[in-house]
């Protein structure tokens, strides 16, 4: 954790508790500031920017007495009592809260250290405050939190605060949020293994593993949990009558729903008894050792208040100390003596006194967010006290062991002593054999006996009870001897050990081209087998059938796949606003692919510069393993530059011709081993190669690539090299990376809206989502190519483009996109979009002429401009202008709404050039 530095304080004003939140962001996943999920808070110090910690009076002392654990913060000193010594020499208020934010967190049992304080460029007193979290609810409060608790040190009078009763609160919201001590314990183990795990609601659900390797927990139960052994387990006369028949020491039991019959039951069972809810929980409506008739009525009552289905059981009750015995995989793992919660009388304390005593342990807290929870002095433990003649202002005398409540159950305020390495092996053999027989993975045998080192053979003894879910907290956290690690065994029961965990996932972002790119490694690894789940800007697809239609581009699409239990490979296009948002939604990625950084968006979201841009698409890149490869364009500098932040190896891809510096830059590097995809010139005509050192492998000429159009789509041939790249690091066989380029058709089928062809009138006309100046460039590099291919010297068919600008767009960016489209078009139909984003009809498209008309009086050019901000309208305007051989682009933002408006042009889809991609037919078929 660092704090940020600033200039030497000037003292104008006393200091005042201004610190203030501004923002505040929840990042998911791998992110512009962490590798991991954070917290981003923008804070704001206002007149505290004049004033470290040092420099108010008692600030430091105040701050400790409320948070004293940090005490134990290392800081950037890296030694314990680090951030206290930065106190004491001097440090802000914004690094200070993101430490209090930390240390709130680990009160309430969050493991969480990772941190960082950097100020807001450009604007004075602001600060960007990262810390870490685990359950995201918790994390926003904990900042919220820091922030009052930080302004109140200042100054408790101006900024009062009840510290107490705000950090009950705060405890008490992380016990309803944050997960419970077992799926805790099994959540980090799946992480010291890198098993990636998901919230799948506000409670304990939980997925772990992706895709198809993906298993669920609900707490400690499992993917493997038997619905029926469930049922068995929870109704306790079924369960008794199994282990009886098997041969289990069981207690005699029988089942009622009337209170006299439940008297009969107890006299012809025998005294004492217990009377139980036959499917209660947690020890709730246990009565115990019950001597008479009148004690199982009043038992009979208050267990017929806890049983949901009406019955009551009646049970010998079996003379002994409580065990847990928790069995997993039909193995013991742990055993746990169990020890109702109780005080000891000191001659002088009253119960009530001792009570409060004994829940000054630091290890008591509410609920289960502590080793031991507090004791609660309730109704039910008064009317227990009273029938062992005491009362909560009773004086027992020195030595005297007082019970609370009858169960030894830790929700109680029981205690709990590890026992695992002491149980008899009689004991053991019993334990596994009634999880076996009631049928449970995940099973805890409640066992009663007086001494847990001998066979219940020879000493007595029963199982009185089977339960599903048991809880680990008795076992990972002992009160008494060591704790268990018995998170392992369930995972290896989940995830034997070296079977997978994860699904690869490719990455791709940049600026354009990041659709096609994915779309092509998905239909490459769809090819080779793979069950493919990909995001894109038009959703969510699975097997190449669109599931989800939307902008799917950002970190909620790719959970969405991950979580979904056919894909066993994921393809996700990452786009820079999903980035900003909430980071990537994932940890990392086993390939990242960047095709390109251009001038787009700037202006929004605190991105002003191209090179901002480039560094927020480089998080993919850095969310890649060792293990992994990205890559990268090596024909942008921009993206050249993203290889610092790789941890596994580069793949490059290049166009550039021999003798160039980015063909030297290549060719530097596969000289050291390096891999890269590249052009190669050969008789037959362009290829694409794949090389690995000295060693060139051919792939497949690029005028084979339907989607190149006899490599007239230039970007494309890009976009191709890129997709060849990501599937050879992904694995995928050479022949089945040539086989998938081959098959991909530019049609609307496999990819809507990007350069999809239909022939309407003897004119070749082409839809396309080019929405920036660099895309419209390169639909219009691709329409000269195109025409060239097509005409003669004495006859080039006309050039008509339609394009449009996106609103929120800078004025000079939306200029920009005229002027180049006029270098290109001999007929331009300027358009608007449909959602004009905040700008009054008509003004992107009168932006978009000015840039145009710009550059055509500068340099002569011959374009005819045509205004047409309805979207169809500019489309029929422009097929309107077309004869037979023409070449008409088609820049649209509703591709959809486009393509069945041509309809209107052809009834039915023209066949393609064998160079071409397929035509479509109907676009509502996509």
């Amino acid at each position: 954790m660092n704090a940020q530095q600033n200039p030497a304080p000037t003292v104008d004003e006393g200091p005042a508790p201004t610190l203030q939140v501004v923002s505040a962001k929840t990042y998911r996943g791998a992110n512009l500031w962490s590798y991991r999920q954070a917290m981003h808070f923008v804070v704001d110090l206002g007149v505290l920017e004049q004033y470290p910690s040092s420099a108010i009076d008692g600030f430091t002392d105040r701050l400790l007495e409320m948070v004293p654990g940090l005490h134990e913060h290392g800081c950037s000193l890296g030694r314990k009592g680090g951030f206290v010594e930065r106190l004491h020499d001097g440090t802000w208020m914004g690094h200070i809260a993101e430490h209090v934010s930390l240390e709130l967190q680990n009160l309430a049992g969050h493991r969480v250290t990772r941190g960082k304080t950097r100020s807001v460029p450009g604007h004075p007193g602001r600060y960007n405050m990262i810390f870490a979290y685990q359950e995201e609810r918790v994390g926003r409060a904990a900042g919220e939190f820091a922030v009052r608790i930080v302004n109140h040190s200042v100054d408790p009078q101006a900024a009062p605060l009840d510290f107490s009763a705000e950090l009950d609160d705060f405890l008490r919201l992380a016990q309803r949020t944050a997960f419970g001590p077992s799926t805790q314990a099994i959540i980090e183990e799946a992480e010291s293994r890198d098993i990636p795990w998901i919230r799948l609601n506000q409670h304990s659900f939980v997925q772990l593993g992706q895709g198809v390797h993906a298993q669920r927990i609900r707490a400690t139960m499992t993917s493997r949990t038997s619905a029926l052994a469930v049922d068995v387990a929870g109704d306790k006369s079924m369960t008794t009558a199994l282990l009886s028949g098997a041969g289990l020491p069981v207690p005699r039991s029988a089942t009622t729903r009337d209170k006299e019959a439940a008297v009969e039951l107890a006299e012809s069972i025998g005294y004492p008894v217990v009377v139980k809810p036959l499917d209660g929980n947690h020890g709730r409506g246990v009565c115990l050792n019950l001597q008479d008739a009148d004690e199982v009525r009043e038992g009979f009552d208050t267990a017929l208040a806890q049983s949901r289905r009406g019955i009551v059981v009646v049970e010998s009750y079996v003379v002994g100390k409580d065990y847990r015995f928790l069995v997993i995989g039909g193995k013991l793992a742990a055993v746990a003596e169990r020890v109702p919660a109780q005080v000891v009388g000191d001659g002088t304390s009253t119960v009530r006194e001792l009570v409060d005593l004994a829940n000054q342990d630091p290890r008591r807290g509410v609920g289960h967010e502590k080793v031991l929870t507090r004791i609660a002095l309730d109704a039910a433990a008064e009317a227990y006290l009273a029938e062992q003649g005491h009362s909560p202002e009773s004086v027992p005398a020195a030595g005297e062991a007082v019970p609370l409540v009858r169960t030894g159950n830790m929700s109680t305020g029981g205690i709990s002593i590890d026992r695992t390495w002491e149980a008899h092996p009689d004991n053991i053999e019993i334990a596994e054999e009634a999880a076996r027989i009631v049928g449970l993975d995940i099973a805890g045998i409640d066992f009663m006996c007086p001494d847990i080192t001998q066979s219940v053979s020879e000493v007595g003894g029963a199982i009185v009870e089977v339960n599903a879910a048991p809880g680990f907290r008795m076992h990972t956290h002992p009160t008494e001897g060591e704790p268990q690690f018995i998170a392992k065994p369930v995972l290896d029961l989940l995830f034997p050990p070296g079977s997978p965990a994860r699904v690869p996932i490719v990455a791709v972002t940049g600026t354009n081209g990041k659709t096609t790119t994915s779309r092509m490694v998905g239909h490459i690894m769809r090819g080779s087998g793979r069950h493919v789940g990909m995001t894109s800007t038009d959703g969510v697809a699975i097997n190449e059938r669109l599931v989800i239609r939307r902008d799917a581009s950002g970190p909620k699409s790719a959970r969405t796949v991950l979580q979904h239990p056919r894909v066993d490979f994921a393809v996700m296009e990452v786009a820079r606003g999903g980035i900003i948002r909430e980071g990537l939604g994932y940890d990392k990625n086993d390939v990242a692919v960047v095709t390109n950084v251009t001038a787009d968006h700037l202006g929004l979201g605190g991105v002003d510069t191209v090179e901002q841009l480039a560094e927020i698409k480089s998080v993919i890149v850095s969310a890649v393993p060792r293990s992994g490869y990205a890559v990268l364009n090596a024909d942008d500098p921009l993206v050249r530059q993203m290889r610092n932040r790789c941890r596994g190896q580069v793949v490059w891809f290049s166009m550039a011709e021999p003798g160039s510096a980015e063909r030297a830059f290549v060719e530097k590097r596969l000289l050291r081993g390096g891999l890269a995809v590249l052009l190669e010139q050969t008789e037959r005509g362009e290829r694409i190669v794949l090389a690995e050192g000295k060693r060139w492998m051919p792939l497949t000429w690029t005028h084979t690539i339907p989607a190149t159009y006899g490599g007239a789509a230039r970007f494309n041939v890009a976009n191709a090299m890129a997709a060849a790249g990501a599937a050879w690091c992904s694995g995928a066989p050479l022949h089945d990376i040539r086989a998938g380029l081959r098959s991909f058709a530019p049609d609307y089928y496999l990819s809507p809206g990007r350069l999809n062809r239909v022939d309407v009138n003897g004119a070749e006309v082409y839809v396309d989502y080019a929405h920036n100046p660099a895309g419209i460039e390169a639909l219009g590099q691709f329409v000269v190519n195109r025409a060239a291919q097509l005409g003669e010297d004495d006859q080039a068919p006309q050039r008509i483009g339609v394009v449009g600008a996106a609103g929120d767009r800078r004025d000079d960016d939306i200029r920009e996109l005229g002027r180049i489209a006029a270098r290109y078009f001999d007929h331009l139909v300027v358009r608007e979009d449909k959602n004009l984003r905040r700008r009054p009809a008509g003004e992107s498209a009168r932006l978009v002429l000015e840039g145009a008309r710009e550059v055509a009086e500068a340099e002569g050019l011959a374009v005819t401009l045509h205004e047409q901000p309805d979207e169809q309208e500019a489309c029929k305007l422009a097929l309107g202008l077309a004869e037979p051989g023409d070449v008409v682009a088609l820049a649209v933002d509703q591709h959809a709404e486009v393509m069945r408006g041509l309809e209107e042009f052809t009834h039915r889809a023209h066949p393609a050039p064998k160079d071409a991609g397929l035509m479509v037919a109907d676009p509502d078929l996509s």
